[in-house]
């Protein structure tokens, strides 16, 4: 099931709040998550008129990618993904019922795999783990346009 919130009223819409959200059983759900990413990321830019980059769009993808991938192989379970445009940034946040806090490694180029989250942590604005009532969420943010002098904004 997916659910979107759009704005409302004469308000910005960066200041309000743009969300869909997806729950995701299967490792073949991975695929449906970045696809769910790329609509999402897609209707701000076509319906509600507000840039995205490439770059973010791939960003988000693949931040999208890495979480859903770790949720699925590390909890039992659904996932629920949720995106949110808000302040200027494109929340992802993906809740699982595992409430073991993700193992985050030093960077090593050595190592052969596990280099998902510090991809994730590479590519945000910020990273946060949170325990639930039941599992954990881990939240980051991208921003979604590029500076146009060159920067990521």
């Amino acid at each position: 099931m997916v659910q979107t919130a759009g704005s409302e009223g004469g308000q910005s819409l960066v200041e309000n709040l743009l969300s869909v959200s997806g729950a995701f059983e299967g490792s073949e759900d991975i695929a449906g998550a970045r696809d769910l990413a790329r609509s999402f990321l897609t209707d701000v830019q076509a319906v509600h008129g507000l840039p995205v980059s490439g770059r973010a769009m791939g960003m988000v993808q693949l931040v999208v990618s890495e979480l859903v991938t770790n949720a699925r192989k590390y909890a039992p379970g659904p996932c629920l993904l949720t995106l949110e445009l808000t302040g200027g940034l494109v929340e992802v946040t993906v809740w699982d019922s595992n409430p073991t806090p993700p193992a985050i490694l030093a960077p090593d180029p050595l190592r052969i795999g596990r280099h998902g989250l510090e991809i994730v942590m590479a590519v945000g604005r910020s990273f946060a783990v949170h325990r639930e009532p039941v599992g954990k969420r881990i939240t980051t943010a991208i921003v979604p346009a590029d500076d146009p002098g060159g920067g990521v904004c």
